[in-house]
């Protein structure tokens, strides 16, 4: 008598008790990005192990499910697996193990090492999806974060536990400024997840933007272009979980994520391949719903106790500031630094464009008269860069307009101030003491 796969697996099902998970099952089949299974029960997010022909064994995730069959998406290659294949589930829930070993290190999505050294030896673990706070018992961003950078020091000034997106093209300084906001920032710890860039860029970030130094008080988790969807998509929320893990323990943690973009793109495939419908460009629904989820998870602790300042970047596909996944990073942040590629074409850097760049919690934080030089250096660089063209063709007469003539008189020590060196850091404190100097608060 012949193997009626079908039958048994039904008959399997139908032996379990109502409420008792399976967990195992058979591979059906392989479609484009996803393996179709039969007899298993288990939900999103699930830990899987495929078994092939000669050992092989492919670690998969569950990414949905659809009557008896359940969608899994595969850790890696899924050379020698073939259909009949048993799958098992190892874990029903992601988890991660945590500890203080992990500062120094730079590890993928599942924790292991790249760096060449040995295992982390973490004792705690924790569910990869964090736990939720009530905001009614986070504590306030009322605390100035000085970051090192002059031109967000005083004209964007940032706040412990704030959100903010680097919304940058290609090409114009994002990576050299995220190396100096992880050596300058005035944090205990910095998170880096680097998601989704190419792999080459993994080793330069680490090398030439954070420096060993920089590296001592930091934990990279790193997942290329060339990991699957799932793996970028589950380093994403490890960044997160190691911040929030420090972040009780009552620490200031700084959190990069380079990039949102590519986050959202890892959601998107991983939504396709299960049949999700494409909405705006070609993203599914659970891409804007994924994205408020992680953001909400960095900020102020439990009643006031530790932080998380989460910086994204955010890529502007062909410079275009209308691209969906920059609207709801811009919707869902406390701000944003946009760079601009005119000044960054100038060697202007860092290429800050103050005209499309914002604080949000900048007035609660810092006193009148030093909101009002930083909006005056705004107002300022904003009438000048609207004048520009017709200033540089000669058609402005002097006198014509008062504002726009102290722009032109102080055009140049404006672009000294906001200009830095990647090497060089500039503490708050000094920051705004330029910024008085360039322009001295009108007391009258």
């Amino acid at each position: 008598m012949g193997f009626d796969f079908t039958h048994d697996v039904d008959r399997a099902i139908r032996r379990t008790r109502i409420g008792e998970p399976v967990r195992s099952g058979r591979l059906l089949r392989m479609v484009g990005l996803t393996l179709e299974a039969k007899g298993i029960q288990a939900p999103i997010g699930a830990h899987c192990i495929v078994e092939g022909a000669e050992g092989i064994r492919v670690e998969a995730e569950v990414v949905g499910f659809n009557d008896k069959t359940t969608f899994l998406m595969p850790f890696s290659a899924s050379t020698g697996i073939a259909p009949g294949a048993i799958v098992r589930v190892v874990s029903m829930t992601p988890k991660a193990r945590l500890g203080v070993e992990l500062l120094g290190r730079v590890i993928d999505a599942r924790g292991h090492p790249l760096d060449g050294r040995p295992l982390p030896e973490c004792n705690d673990e924790l569910s990869l999806q964090g736990l939720e706070l009530n905001p009614l018992e986070r504590g306030p961003i009322d605390q100035v974060l000085d970051v090192g950078v002059r031109s967000i020091n005083a004209i964007l000034t940032m706040g412990r536990g704030q959100r903010v997106g680097l919304i940058a093209g290609s090409g114009v300084g994002k990576s050299v400024l995220l190396g100096m906001l992880t050596r300058y920032t005035k944090v205990d710890v910095v998170v880096i997840g680097l998601i989704g860039e190419r792999g080459r860029e993994v080793n330069e970030f680490i090398k030439e933007s954070l420096g060993a130094e920089g590296l001592a008080r930091s934990v990279v988790v790193a997942a290329p272009a060339n990991v699957p969807p799932v793996l970028r998509l589950r380093a994403a929320h490890l960044s997160h979980l190691i911040a929030e893990y420090f972040r009780d323990q009552g620490l200031n943690v700084l959190l990069i994520i380079d990039s949102l973009t590519r986050v959202a793109h890892a959601q998107r495939e991983i939504g396709l391949a299960v049949g999700e419908p494409p909405t705006s460009k070609g993203y599914p629904p659970s891409v804007f719903a994924l994205l408020p989820n992680l953001i909400e998870r960095a900020g102020v602790g439990r009643n006031g106790v530790g932080s998380i300042t989460a910086i994204y970047t955010v890529l502007m596909e062909n410079d275009d500031r209308s691209d969906p996944i920059v609207d709801i990073a811009r919707a869902s942040l406390d701000g944003q630094v946009m760079l601009s590629r005119d000044l960054a074409d100038a060697a202007h850097y860092p290429a800050i464009d103050l005209t499309g760049s914002i604080s949000r919690v900048m007035q609660s934080i810092v006193p009148a008269d030093r909101l009002q030089a930083a909006n005056r250096l705004r107002r300022l660089w904003s009438v000048y860069q609207q004048n520009r063209d017709l200033i540089q063709a000669g058609a402005y007469q002097m006198g014509a307009n008062s504002e726009l003539d102290e722009a032109i008189s102080r055009r140049g020590d404006m672009e000294e101030f906001l200009r830095q060196g990647m090497h060089v850091g500039v503490d708050y404190e000094t920051s705004i003491a330029e910024l008085l100097t360039v322009l001295p608060v009108n007391t009258n």
